[in-house]
């Protein structure tokens, strides 16, 4: 059986344009810079200002509190301690600000989840958020947001983007437990003498600053020759950093939300987040989405979590078990533990549970590649999906040519070890229209939904553009339970 293709196309916008700091290494160069603003006389400054707003004001929303903040962070680097005009400061921090087309690339890998307002709709409608990863210069990802409506006949309806984008103005101060974050810190084989001092200096729940003063204090009597403990000290504080958490003022509309790299590890991109509407035992619900962070170097699996798309926050996955992409919650407990689909060596399916949702140490064997269209590796497109028959995974099989193409296949409701059945051919492999883009042949999802008798499946093309496809969801299910497993 195929997959229906719709005809919507959900192609990268290179004028959504955001703000951000426009960073230069080298102190000296900055300097130079402020240097020589400060020559300016003030009806030159005036003038350039001037400029600078009636080209860039009107492209974006709070570019005034940016330029004043960028001052802020500039300051540092001025000589004297002499005042400033507004309008100086606002053209010192203009000059240390770039604009960034986040989607100017691709936009694609979409991820499909219920939104948390489903009031105001026609009887039988539902409106749901796609999130996609945007890729802009310097192959830099991060998250983008749309939402939309599918009515009663699953008829689909994508809202339009507003013109603006922006980044979170505020990363909070988390607070610490300092329990969890030892507990993270062994899993890094940081927990030595000097990060127990660290330790135990804190309150059993601390903040960044007081992390960051407890080193200021205690890292010179303790420096040593080797630099041990300096080492020691970065590795603890890139841990803090890449726990964070942000938040969006709710005038800002969906579209406009962008989950940007922030912390050390996420410095080359946001990768593939795959998000899930979690239900606890309770009935109450949460979003998590896990996806790749990357610093150019190394792939680091992570953890998002929100209720309502405004406040994110954002953590590390540990343990032996948290390596390589493609990671998949399962959108609630098994037997009290929570479970996850993964793939740790780059070829096969496992299933792994644990008791702590940041904490994975083991994992079971569950599908290898066995069909000509799978047979260079297999992954997920998304979470699992739980229906009467068992728990439905999409997922994407690479073959010859290093084609992607979507499957499907279906595990027991309450002991996912067992496969039901699985497709022998795929729902979707890539067309004439879909071949092309940045990455050939590719085509990928990272989370689909159930609405009314049909499975509605966004996917990407090619790394470049994406769109959605829908297919009978009882005569998918039919064809896995009929199938060999």
């Amino acid at each position: 059986m195929k997959a229906i293709r719709t005809r919507i196309v959900i192609k990268p916008d290179y004028k959504r344009v955001l703000y951000k700091p426009f960073t230069i290494i080298s102190e000296e160069r900055i300097i130079k810079i402020i240097g020589r603003i400060l020559t300016l006389s003030e009806k030159e400054v005036k003038k350039e200002l001037r400029q600078v707003m009636t080209e860039f004001e009107e492209r974006h929303q709070r570019l005034r509190d940016f330029f004043l903040n960028r001052f802020e962070q500039m300051k540092k680097y001025l000589l004297t301690d002499q005042s400033l005009s507004d309008e100086r400061k606002l053209l010192i921090g203009a000059y240390f600000t770039q604009e960034y087309s986040l989607e100017s690339a691709a936009l694609f890998n979409p991820s499909m989840v219920w939104h948390p307002d489903q009031t105001d709709l026609p009887e039988g409608s539902r409106r749901f958020i796609l999130s996609l990863r945007a890729t802009g210069e310097g192959h830099v990802s991060s998250i983008t947001f749309r939402s939309g409506i599918i009515d009663k006949e699953n008829r689909i309806n994508i809202n339009a983007p507003t013109r603006y984008v922006t980044t979170s103005e505020n990363i909070t101060n988390p607070v610490y437990e300092k329990i969890l974050f030892e507990r993270k810190l062994m899993e890094l084989d940081l927990m030595n003498d000097f990060a127990k001092t660290i330790l135990n200096s804190l309150e059993d729940n601390f903040t960044i600053t007081d992390l960051e003063d407890s080193i200021k204090i205690l890292i010179r009597p303790f420096r040593n020759k080797l630099g041990e403990n300096d080492l020691t000290a970065k590795g603890i504080l890139s841990l803090a950093l890449s726990n964070y958490e942000i938040q969006y003022d709710p005038d800002q509309r969906l579209s406009e939300r962008i989950i940007f790299p922030h912390s050390p590890s996420e410095i080359n991109g946001i990768e593939d987040a795959r998000f899930v509407q979690f239900f606890d035992d309770d009935g109450s619900s949460i979003y998590y989405a896990t996806y790749t962070a990357y610093d150019g170097k190394v792939v680091f699996p992570q953890l998002l979590e929100t209720q309502d798309f405004l406040h994110f926050k954002i953590s590390t996955l540990n343990g032996p078990e948290v390596k390589n992409k493609g990671m998949a919650l399962f959108p609630r407990k098994i037997n009290g533990l929570y479970a996850m689909i993964s793939r740790q060596d780059n070829e096969n399916i496992f299933l792994m549970y644990s008791e702590h949702l940041h904490f994975w140490y083991t994992k079971q064997l569950i599908l290898k590649p066995t069909y000509p269209w799978e047979f260079v590796q297999l992954g997920n497109c998304g979470s699992p999906i739980e229906t009467e028959a068992g728990w439905l995974v999409l997922s994407h099989g690479v073959g010859t040519m290093r084609q992607y193409s979507i499957g499907a296949f279906l595990l027991g409701k309450d002991d996912p070890l067992k496969v039901i059945g699985r497709l022998e051919e795929p729902l979707l492999t890539p067309n004439e229209n879909e071949r092309e883009g940045y990455v050939p042949n590719v085509l990928y999802s990272c989370g689909s939904a159930i609405h009314g008798d049909e499975l509605i499946i966004p996917y990407a093309m090619s790394d470049h553009a994406s769109s959605i496809a829908k297919v009978s969801i009882s005569e998918l299910l039919q064809k896995l339970t009929e199938s060999k497993s």
